[in-house]
């Protein structure tokens, strides 16, 4: 990959590229637009959306009119893209906005992000609202580090393949989840998982915002008497910080001590350097490790 370098706020030269901007929309309330959003989206020559109806709410609302409206979802993007792309290069500035949220979070932004950036055009963001986050703040959980997953899969092994690698991950942990499915995932989260204690939070800053706080078995136990509704951010609490220990110094238990030491090797490391690493982990002396490949 070689080193790329991007001055967003530079005067753009005649006959030059346009850019992509990623524009934050509400979660929920209006009034979470942000100025600079709604200046950015009314100069924008194109507005790429999710939904283009659900877009055209917003639109009016801020009385923003665009050239063009370009419908962009999972399921056409494969032929939008380039589309998108050509409009940016020909120098029409693109906006970006998903149904709710910043573009590029759960949706597919990400992959128009990426041809724009294999085209040398500047993606700019213009931050706003965002769910995850949101909940993550009123959790009350730690947030000094925290993994975003999103939605977990549909099938049941391909659930457990996100699930059980986080068993020991000792940051809090953030889902979204629809209200349909949001029963089967907690159950899911439980098994494998563990008991750990969750925040529900639904309809976020929505007339009927709420947070459920306490336990996996209590919130499913608070669902079964409450049927769910709106969208939904799980925020879990992580693993206790000495399983993830654990499970860090006993990554090598399954490595012979030549494989041991070829593993700091690759990472780098001089042969010496690499037994004296191999040595520590495995609590021997380094003449233990030298013999040992001898």
């Amino acid at each position: 990959m070689s080193l790329s370098i991007q001055s967003s706020f530079q005067e753009k030269e005649e006959g030059a590229p346009g850019s992509l901007y990623l524009v934050a929309t509400p979660i929920g309330n209006l009034e979470d637009m942000t100025f600079r959003a709604v200046k950015t989206l009314k100069a924008c020559d194109i507005i790429a959306a999710e939904d283009t109806r659900q877009t055209r709410k917003l639109l009016t609302h801020f009385d923003i009119s665009p050239s063009m409206l370009f419908s962009y979802h999972e399921h056409n993007k494969a032929a939008s893209g380039p589309e998108l792309i050509r409009y940016i290069i020909e120098g029409k500035n693109l906006a970006l906005v998903s149904d709710a949220g910043l573009p590029a979070i759960s949706d597919p932004g990400a992959d128009l992000v990426q041809l724009a950036l294999e085209q040398g055009i500047s993606v700019i963001p213009v931050p706003g609202a965002n769910a995850a986050l949101s909940s993550l703040i009123v959790s009350g959980l730690p947030t000094e580090r925290f993994t975003f997953i999103g939605f977990l899969p549909r099938e049941r092994k391909e659930i457990q393949a996100v699930l059980e690698p986080l068993q020991a991950a000792s940051g809090t942990l953030l889902f979204y989840e629809s209200p349909h499915r949001v029963m089967k995932t907690l159950k899911a989260i439980l098994e494998i998982l563990g008991n750990r204690r969750i925040v529900l939070a639904r309809e976020l800053t929505k007339r009927y915002e709420e947070f459920v706080r306490g336990t996996i078995e209590e919130c499913l136990e608070y669902l079964e008497e409450h049927a769910p509704i709106g969208e939904y951010c799980l925020v879990l609490e992580g693993a206790d910080p000495k399983e993830e220990q654990k499970q860090r110094d006993a990554w090598w238990q399954e490595l012979t001590v030549e494989e041991h030491v070829e593993h700091y090797e690759g990472e780098g490391l001089p042969r010496k350097d690499a037994m004296k690493k191999a040595a520590a982990d495995r609590g021997v002396s380094k003449r233990d490790v030298y013999n040992a490949l001898l």
